[in-house]
C-alpha cells in the first residue's frame, strides 16, 4: 500500500510564495493587455521601455519563430518541470530555505507563463532593456522569477558542501 504524502508547513510556504509570482505575472500582464495595443512602446527611461510583444518560443524569444509546435512542446516541458518541482518542494527540510526559495520562484514563473501558452498562445512580454540601439529581448515577472531561482540554485549550489567534502571536515 502506497504511502500518503505528508505536505509540511514549509512546503505550503513555498507554495504560497510561488502562488504569489504566478499572480504578481499575471496582473502584471493582464494591465500590460489592457493599457498597450501589440507591437506598442512607452519609453520609462533611456534604457528601459514597456512593450506588448507576443512571444510564442520559451524565455527571452528564444524559439520564438519555429512554426507553432512550440507552443505545445514548452506546455508539455512546463507542466512536467512544474510537477517534478512540487514534487522536490515537498521533500525540502526546514533548514533549505534559500532552495525553497529558489523553487517557488521557479514554479511560480513557470506556472504564469504556462497559463499564457495554454490560454493565448503565447506569453505576454513587456519588459523591455536597451542600451545603445540594441534591445535585450523582452520578458515578463515570470522570466525574471525563473532567472532569479535558476541563480539562487547555483548560488546554493556554490555555498552547500557535501559531507564527503575534506573542506568541510575539521582538520586536527
Amino acid at each position: 500500500m502506497p504511502s500518503k504524502l505528508k505536505i509540511g508547513r514549509q512546503a505550503w510556504l513555498w507554495f504560497l510564495l510561488a502562488l504569489l509570482v504566478l499572480v504578481a505575472d499575471q496582473l502584471t500582464k493582464s494591465w500590460i493587455v489592457a493599457q498597450f495595443s501589440y507591437g506598442s512602446s512607452e519609453a520609462i527611461t533611456s534604457f528601459f521601455n514597456l512593450v506588448r510583444v507576443h512571444n510564442y518560443g520559451a524565455a527571452f524569444s528564444f524559439l520564438n519563430n519555429e512554426g507553432g509546435w512550440q507552443r505545445w512542446g514548452f506546455t508539455f516541458f512546463a507542466v512536467l518541470v512544474s510537477l517534478v518541482i512540487l514534487v522536490w518542494i515537498t521533500r525540502l527540510s526546514a533548514q533549505q530555505r534559500l532552495e525553497g526559495f529558489a523553487l517557488a520562484f521557479i514554479l511560480g514563473g513557470a506556472l504564469g507563463n504556462l497559463y499564457d501558452r495554454v490560454t493565448l498562445g503565447y506569453v505576454v512580454d513587456f519588459l523591455d532593456f536597451h542600451w545603445s540601439g540594441r534591445h535585450f529581448p523582452a520578458f515578463n515577472i515570470a522570466d525574471s522569477a525563473i532567472s532569479v531561482g535558476a541563480v539562487l540554485i547555483l548560488v546554493e549550489g556554490f555555498l552547500k558542501r557535501p559531507d564527503g567534502d575534506p573542506k568541510s571536515k575539521n582538520k586536527d
